[in-house]
């Protein structure tokens, strides 16, 4: 057996730069347009990640270009396997609408979804708790099929809650709480020891929200 898959293996979870053209709006999992002219920003990045990493990103431009960003600045990792399931939480008939919009919409259905905003579902898009079971779908294949490696994952703010909700048992509530800010790092240890969702073991959470320095 290859002496690496007895070692655990880290998710370094990164979130996209910040985006563009969208404030004061919800824009979930549309694909909207990130900036990455941060150089600074983007070789510390390079410098804190590990070399010879499995790299994933999601489907959303944002993801792969900020991905692309950290490999110019200086961390080349070749091509990064594309994740859907990694995407940014589906808002539905709300994306792209301001918090007064989407009142103006349905404030029935307004008034219902905040009221339990982690499990209910808005207009035509997903829960909190669908994000959690989707990314931990995918947390268990790959752990499964990347024993012992580190895996760079270059995702969004609602995936990473939800890959911390997976790594410590969190109710989506609790997850939802967690701040990660744009370009952090968050890193998770998984170890074969125990039980997690089918692939076997438990979970270390290394650092949360992690920023780089920039030099």
């Amino acid at each position: 057996m290859n002496e690496s898959m007895n070692g655990p293996t880290r998710w370094w979870w990164v979130r996209h730069a910040p985006v563009l053209g969208c404030k004061g709006v919800i824009y979930g999992s549309n694909d909207v347009e990130c900036d990455v002219t941060d150089t600074a920003h983007f070789k510390a990045l390079a410098a804190a990640l590990p070399k010879d990493a499995v790299w994933v990103t999601s489907h959303l431009s944002r993801a792969r270009d900020t991905a692309d960003a950290i490999s110019d600045a200086g961390l080349p990792f070749g091509e990064a396997a594309i994740e859907k399931d990694l995407g940014e939480q589906n808002f539905g008939d709300w994306q792209g609408l301001s918090w007064d919009q989407m009142r103006e919409q349905d404030g029935e259905a307004y008034g219902v979804f905040w009221a339990n905003p982690t499990r209910l579902r808005p207009p035509g898009g997903e829960s909190f708790a669908d994000l959690i079971q989707r990314t931990a779908d995918v947390i268990g294949r790959l752990t499964l099929e990347h024993q012992g490696r580190d895996i760079v994952a270059v995702a969004h703010g609602g995936t990473i809650r939800a890959a911390l909700s997976v790594a410590l048992s969190l109710e989506p509530k609790q997850g939802m709480a967690l701040k990660i800010d744009n370009l952090s790092i968050s890193v998770l240890e998984h170890v074969k020891d125990g039980l997690l969702r089918g692939a076997g073991g438990v979970w270390r959470v290394c650092g949360v929200n992690q920023s780089v320095h920039k030099g």
